[in-house]
């Protein structure tokens, strides 16, 4: 496969979280501060290696709970990475867009797999559970990049959530599963990552159908307007 070097229009970059605007005041002003040989290579790979560090944290969890900090420090660890690696570059005027959009997007794709196999090996949740939420996240994944490089809008918020709210909200059923690790739901005792993570499944697989019926239509019209 030879990949032109052309100057062809990269995916506008849309965040609309709830924590964005905050978020990016304090990714610039880290990126200022950092040494100069610090690279946002190094921040991509600190932000997998926060992936690969909390799916042991979770396996280590089936052991004693309390790797459940772990799994949160490594959250935060991933978060500093993951999203300082593209402000760092920006900052710096040295973005590789494609090369960036690329390696990060596909090493989070594998982060959150690795992740996914650590929390289903962790006791905390059914596998079938962690799977079906793996799946739905890797299709939605797919339907950003599509829509990014069909429609030139790269979106990655959707309802005011976007991954530093996903962080959190993991982070904090980290906290809830110390205490309450198995919840009684109509008489029947059910673990706490098995509902979280079917709601997260469904809630993943309804706004799939509804953005990419979006999605569709607007291409279609866009394709059937004169040029």
């Amino acid at each position: 496969m030879v990949i032109g070097s052309g100057s062809q229009k990269q995916p506008v970059r849309e965040a609309r979280s709830l924590t964005a605007t905050a978020e990016k005041r304090v990714l610039v002003w880290i990126a200022e501060r950092l040494p100069h040989w610090v690279s946002s290579d190094h921040l991509t790979a600190l932000g997998f290696v926060g992936y690969l560090a909390g799916a042991l944290c979770y396996r280590l969890s089936a052991i004693d709970s309390i790797f459940l900090h772990g799994v949160n420090a490594c959250l935060l660890v991933n978060w500093f990475g993951d999203s300082l690696d593209g402000t760092l570059a920006r900052v710096r005027r040295c973005e590789r867009p494609r090369y960036g959009f690329y390696v990060d997007h596909l090493l989070d794709a594998v982060g959150i797999a690795v992740l996914c196999g650590g929390l289903a090996f962790s006791g905390l949740v059914s596998p079938g559970i962690a799977a079906t939420l793996l799946v739905a996240y890797l299709l939605f994944s797919a339907h950003i990049a599509l829509a990014a490089a069909t429609g030139g809008v790269f979106r990655i918020a959707y309802g005011g959530l976007g991954g530093t709210e996903l962080r959190i909200l993991l982070a904090i059923a980290n906290l809830v599963a110390l205490q309450w690790p198995r919840l009684d739901v109509l008489g029947t005792s059910l673990r706490l990552f098995d509902l979280l993570g079917f709601a997260g499944a469904a809630a993943l697989g309804v706004m799939l159908a509804v953005v990419g019926f979006r999605t569709g239509r607007a291409l279609d019209r866009a394709d059937r307007s004169p040029a």
